[in-house]
């Protein structure tokens, strides 16, 4: 469509990031990474479903190697049951939490609830804050907040360029 003389020129950012190629880096100018762990691990079908808890374990472990290259905090927010293994807490730059109830939108939930609390208690812009997932709802709760999003594709390109850590159990 074209503009109108004199119409000022209008650029979506958010709408750039969450179309952004897989080649592109989805964290310039990114302080706060929020992961939705089993729509990351969901995304691709590598047999995950064989060993969740070996998935999730992986995914933690690579994120720990985003989390010391690009210098940001890491939240990896799971579904279901603790990971044996993977307790929550922090360790090595990836905070772990899991979905405080059962049931539907139950991580999604406690991602939304741990980026408003984590926004409120920084004082950062949420711009600064990118959450990976593929869930429209999520993702539009989210921006509501003022984070950005993009899908696991392309956190999972960033992380295959990255230094595989030491005891990543692939």
């Amino acid at each position: 469509m074209p503009r109108l003389p004199g119409a000022p020129r209008t650029v979506s950012v958010q709408i750039m990031a969450d179309r952004a190629g897989p080649g592109s880096d989805p964290l310039a100018d990114v302080r706060c990474v929020y992961v939705d762990a089993m729509n990351v691990i969901g995304s691709r079908p590598d047999g995950w479903w064989r060993d969740r808890d070996g998935a999730v374990r992986r995914l933690a472990s690579r994120l720990q190697s985003l989390a010391a290259d690009r210098e940001v905090e890491v939240a990896l927010v799971i579904d279901g049951r603790p990971v044996a293994g993977l307790p929550e807490g922090s360790a090595a730059g990836v905070h772990v939490h899991y979905a405080t109830r059962s049931g539907r939108d139950a991580a999604d939930d406690r991602l939304v609830e741990l980026l408003g609390v984590a926004d409120a208690g920084r004082g950062v812009a949420a711009a600064s804050t990118l959450v990976v997932t593929a869930d429209r709802e999520l993702g539009r709760r989210v921006r509501a907040l003022g984070a950005r999003v993009v899908g696991p594709r392309h956190l999972l390109a960033l992380l295959e360029r990255l230094p595989e850590c030491p005891d990543d159990p692939r």
